[in-house]
């Protein structure tokens, strides 16, 4: 059976849902066998409050923006739909849960009781005492977020799919990532390549990366690479690494 996970996050009109703050954005992005699908979920809402100025400031959606939206009681079964029974990618996962939740309360639903991979606490674990923001994250696994002025839901969501993958063994399809009939090339998934990393959004991941038969190698930067040769040179020339 193939897995489905969805990559979920939200913008909100604060920090506190307990203060009366209410989801503002909802973003989604499905992967099934770790390949983004193309099959995103994005939905604005109408908080009927405004957002304080500091979250404002943060995802920049206006009053007059929100308006019109409609309300969540409007599209939370068609959200829930969407999720299904897949596990769910959450950077920080009891804030944006403890938020829709509370959402879902508000209309008389149940709360999410789907499967939760939280990748901040991944990050936590597999870096300590390093910075785990989504930020951070990107710098550390190459991925572009250079057009990430402000927070948003889905665009959040694109961002920590390919961090997600990175960061989970780096096992990436880079056929799954292309288009269909991309992706059935053989002479590309044999072939040892350099190509940017596309997103989702067909934007691309900054850095080259080696890419055989579906694996993802990201390669040394320049930088790297010169203070790796600096490293050798202070070795020697007995050291067993300058040997043919």
């Amino acid at each position: 059976m193939a897995l489905r996970q969805i990559v979920l996050d939200t913008e909100t009109t604060g920090i506190d849902w307990k203060q009366g703050h209410r989801v503002i954005e909802i973003g989604a992005v499905e992967l099934i066998d770790r390949r983004l699908t193309g099959n995103n979920y994005q939905q604005y809402l109408n908080p009927q409050r405004s957002s304080d100025p500091e979250a404002l400031r943060v995802h920049g959606l206006s009053d007059d923006f929100l308006e019109d939206k409609p309300l969540f009681a409007e599209v939370a079964d068609a959200f829930l739909e969407y999720l299904g029974e897949a596990e769910l990618i959450i950077h920080n996962a009891p804030f944006d849960l403890g938020f829709l939740n509370h959402e879902l309360a508000l209309v008389k639903k149940a709360p999410l009781s789907h499967k939760v991979m939280d990748t901040l606490l991944d990050a936590r674990r597999r870096h300590p005492g390093q910075k785990n923001d989504l930020n951070s994250l990107c710098r550390r696994y190459n991925v572009d977020n250079s057009h990430r002025e402000l927070h948003g839901a889905l665009l959040d969501c694109e961002i920590l799919a390919l961090v997600y993958l990175g960061m989970t063994g780096g096992q990436v399809d880079m056929m799954g990532l292309l288009s269909g009939s991309d992706a059935q090339s053989g002479t590309e998934a044999n072939a040892m390549t350099s190509a940017p990393l596309p997103d989702a959004a067909g934007s691309h991941v900054a850095g080259m990366v080696a890419v055989r038969r579906g694996l993802r190698v990201i390669m040394a930067s320049a930088e790297e690479s010169t203070l790796h040769t600096q490293y050798l040179q202070r070795l020697g020339e007995k050291a067993l690494w300058h040997e043919d």
